[in-house]
């Protein structure tokens, strides 16, 4: 299966908004007790959340994962730091590149793979302001277009 393949539970969209994205790493995760039911009724947010190098390991921090509803006293910390789990290799060209300035490790979605949860990393580096504002432009001339050939189509 390609990376990035499965059973899409989460997305971070506002990780494509912030971060010009330049590439992606598949990294399993750590989980404990519930979580994992939790996570496969897609009751998890990424929104805010991002991963940081501690002592040669990556963690994932801010990722909430609502309680499960039938765990009663087994359930969970929402907002626990989470591991993730790489290749050597790959952490330390994480390592490297993060140590430059404005580069950040972003969770872009999270999804099922072979019965296991995947969260797709990528190495992002920040967007300015213009440049937040030059996408929507794209994005709107790009729907218009879109809109215009639609509507041609019809007549």
């Amino acid at each position: 299966m390609p990376k990035g393949s499965g059973k899409q539970l989460a997305q971070n969209k506002k990780a494509y908004h912030d971060f010009f994205i330049e590439q992606t790493f598949e990294a399993g995760i750590v989980l404990k007790g519930t979580e994992i039911k939790a996570i496969r009724a897609a009751r998890v947010n990424l929104k805010d959340a991002f991963a940081k190098i501690e002592n040669g390991e990556i963690y994932l921090h801010n990722m909430h994962v609502s309680p499960y509803e039938q765990g009663n006293q087994f359930n969970h910390d929402p907002l626990r730091t989470r591991k993730l789990l790489l290749h050597k290799k790959e952490i330390s060209k994480l390592i490297g590149v993060t140590k430059e300035t404005g580069y950040t490790i972003v969770p872009l979605k999270m999804y099922l793979k072979n019965g296991f949860a995947k969260v797709l990393i990528g190495l992002g580096k920040g967007k300015k302001q213009y440049d937040k504002r030059d996408d929507l432009k794209k994005k709107e001339a790009k729907r218009d277009i879109e809109r215009a050939f639609r509507d041609r189509q019809k007549m």
